[in-house]
C-alpha cells in the first residue's frame, strides 16, 4: 500500500498527500512512493502543478526515529534515497507548493523548503529543526535546502538553537509564506497553484532550474568523505542517548 496518495483537480493540479500514520515520518518506503509520485508528475504532461499535502496532525515528522537501526551500507542507501526524492522535488520543472497543515519538525520541515511556495494553516501545531538537540547531523540535501530557502540568520536560529515553535512563527521564520484560516488553506492553494500552472511551462521550468542549480550542484557532488563525516554523529555516544531520550519521549522505547 502506497504512503503517498494522488488525486487530480482542475487546472492541472495534482495533490500529493502523505499518509503515513501516525506522523509521516520519513524511511524508505515514503521515499520510495515519493520519488515514484513525482517522477509520474513531471513525465505526465497534462500535470501542470504539483501540491504536496499531508494527512493527520502532522505534516511529516522527520526521519522516522522508531526504526530498526540500520547497518552502514543500509544507512548509506537511506541518505542515497533521501537525496534523490528531495533532488527530484528541489528541481521538479513545474510549480510546487506545499501546504503545512500540522506538525512540520526536522526533515519534514526541510521537505516543505523543497518545495517553491509554502502556504500554512494558522492552527496549533509545531514547527522547527531540532536535529542538533537529538544528535542529529544534517545531511547536505538538507542543509543546501536550507541555506537555499532561508535567510542567514533564520537558518542559524532554527539550525543551532533546534527548537521547535507554535504555528504562529512559521512565516517569520522561513518555513511558509503565508499562513491562512484552516477553511480556506487548501482552497486558497488549489487556486494559486491553478494559476501558476497556466504560465507558460518552459518560462517556468528555465527559470526555476536557474534558481536551484548551485544547491543541486552541491548536493550532487559532496564528498564521500563530508557524508561519513555526518554519519559519524549520528554514532557518538551522546548523539545515542539523545535520541533515545526523544524516543522515549515520543513513547517509543
Amino acid at each position: 500500500m502506497s504512503t503517498i496518495r494522488s488525486d487530480d483537480h482542475d487546472g492541472g493540479v495534482r495533490v500529493l498527500t502523505l499518509d503515513r500514520p501516525p506522523a509521516n515520518a520519513i524511511d524508505e518506503p515514503l521515499l520510495d512512493d515519493l520519488g515514484i509520485t513525482l517522477a509520474a508528475a513531471r513525465h505526465d504532461s497534462a500535470v501542470r502543478a504539483v501540491v504536496l499535502a499531508a494527512a493527520g496532525p502532522f505534516f511529516c515528522a522527520g526521519f522516522d526515529l522508531g526504526s530498526p537501526r540500520r547497518d552502514p551500507e543500509a544507512a548509506r542507501g537511506l541518505r542515497t534515497r533521501y537525496r534523490d526524492v528531495h533532488v527530484a522535488l528541489l528541481t521538479l520543472p513545474k510549480p510546487t507548493i506545499a501546504v503545512v497543515a500540522g506538525h512540520a519538525i526536522a526533515g519534514g520541515f526541510v521537505l516543505a523548503l523543497a518545495c517553491d511556495y509554502r502556504l500554512g494553516a494558522d492552527a496549533d501545531y509545531r514547527v522547527g529543526l531540532n536535529e542538533v538537540a537529538i544528535g542529529a547531523a544534517f545531511p547536505r540535501t538538507a542543509f543546501e535546502i536550507i541555506r537555499l530557502r532561508l535567510a542567514p540568520a533564520r537558518a542559524s536560529e532554527l539550525l543551532l538553537g533546534a527548537a521547535l515553535y507554535p504555528a504562529s512563527q512559521a512565516t517569520r521564520l522561513g518555513l511558509v509564506d503565508e499562513l491562512l484560516a484552516p477553511d480556506t488553506l487548501m482552497p486558497t492553494v488549489l487556486r494559486r497553484a491553478a494559476r501558476l500552472a497556466a504560465f507558460p511551462r518552459e518560462a517556468y521550468a528555465h527559470t526555476k532550474a536557474l534558481l536551484v542549480e548551485d544547491a543541486v550542484r552541491r548536493i550532487m557532488h559532496e564528498p564521500p568523505e563530508v557524508d561519513d563525516r555526518a554519519a559519524a554523529v549520528w554514532m557518538t555516544t551522546e548523539s545515542r542517548a539523545a535520541r533515545a531520550r526523544q524516543r522515549e519521549k515520543l513513547g517509543r522505547g
